[in-house]
């Protein structure tokens, strides 16, 4: 009981040092967000439009991250008995979908913008740049040593580091057209943003959406996890063996065992259930908590269905 205290205690720390996160991160994005706004307004720039666009949605992320941060730290009920745990896969699949969309959308307008570039104040599109570029290196800062705790957190630092891309962006296009007079560097700047944007917002999406979808977890090879079980003594078959992933770090792993059927007469079974859970727990990252197996004798496939997995 006391390790169960320590692993619940140790995620309510994880979960407020996440929503303490956050929280910083959404007020600095929602101040950058309105300086952008300003400066998309006064300079006509496409690449500050984009960055603005972005910002919009990373602040509607982030306040959704944030959101689903709080959820996740709800405790289990008979209703669901997992919590809010996979509220941060939710919000994560949501913000990549989103990033997605911007992705496309810069591509498409800088294409066209590119054509037909409009004319901009470079001295302007610099400041309101720096100014992107200075806030998101704050956000950086403050999610940076987070951002593996779940999905949530790594979503929204992908977002605060688009955003710094995006920025640096607008940077360097000032630089070019205050250096050259090109205004369509600020379109190149605008397309690199979308391209910066669309492979690492897929690879979050693809690694969401098989949690959701309750593919076996990323790293652990059900083959190699059967080999082991079948290790032990009196294993004579493993089937039905299933591993999901609730959410970041959740991992779970469940099977049917059959045994010899001794084992059942003589009392061996108890101490081979510890075996399997032992056996999991030390060579792969799932927790004695967090396995189940259901062992049964040779003769009990019989009132099964055909055995799968």
């Amino acid at each position: 009981m006391v390790g169960m205290v320590h692993d619940h205690d140790h995620g309510a720390a994880a979960g407020a040092s996440a929503r303490s996160r956050l929280s910083v991160a959404f007020a600095i994005t929602c101040v950058i967000l309105l300086a952008q706004v300003l400066g998309a307004v006064l300079t006509g720039s496409l690449a500050l439009i984009v960055d603005a666009g972005h910002l919009l949605t990373d602040a509607g992320g982030l306040a959704m991250a944030l959101f689903a941060a709080q959820l996740a730290g709800r405790p289990a009920t008979s209703k669901r008995t997992w919590g809010f745990a996979r509220a941060e896969v939710l919000a994560a699949t949501a913000q990549a979908a989103v990033l997605l969309g911007v992705g496309v959308f810069v591509l498409i307008e800088g294409i066209q913008r590119l054509v037909s570039p409009p004319a901009l104040q470079s001295g302007s599109l610099l400041v309101f740049g720096v100014i992107g570029l200075v806030g998101n290196l704050i956000s950086i800062a403050v999610l940076t040593g987070g951002r593996a705790a779940n999905f949530n957190l790594r979503a929204a630092f992908l977002e605060v580091v688009n955003d710094a891309l995006g920025s640096l962006g607008v940077i360097v296009a000032a630089l070019v057209i205050a250096a050259t007079g090109w205004q369509g560097a600020d379109a190149v700047a605008a397309i690199l943003i979308g391209a910066l944007i669309l492979p690492r917002a897929f690879r979050l999406l693809r690694q969401t959406i098989d949690v959701l979808l309750e593919s076996t977890p990323a790293g652990l090879d059900l083959d190699l996890v059967r080999a082991h079980l079948l290790g032990i003594e009196h294993v004579s078959e493993v089937h039905d063996l299933h591993a999901t992933q609730i959410a970041t770090g959740l991992p779970v792993l469940t099977a049917h065992i059959t045994v010899d059927a001794d084992c059942f007469r003589d009392g061996h079974a108890p101490a081979i259930l510890d075996q399997l859970q032992a056996c999991v727990a030390e060579h792969f990252p799932i927790s004695v908590e967090h396995s189940t197996f259901q062992l049964e004798p040779a003769a009990h496939q019989r009132h099964e269905h055909t055995p799968h997995g």
